[in-house]
């Protein structure tokens, strides 16, 4: 596991953070609540293609499938 994928999480919730932030302050909740929905389907995506990576790995090293 590489410190990108740790960089690229935490980098999205800091502009989700902050995003929400000033989305709260414009009295914009209904936005924000969707900016959070986006923020976690994006790190989702990224952590599932590490973890398919995982598996796929774990598949090859003990010669399953």
């Amino acid at each position: 596991m590489d410190i990108t994928l740790i960089l690229k999480v935490a980098g999205v919730g800091i502009l989700i953070s902050v995003l929400n932030m000033i989305l709260d302050k414009a009295d914009r909740k209904d936005w924000s609540t969707f900016t959070t929905l986006a923020g976690v389907i994006i790190v989702l995506g990224i952590v599932l293609t590490e973890i398919s990576d995982l598996f796929n790995t774990v598949r090859t090293m003990f010669q399953l499938y």
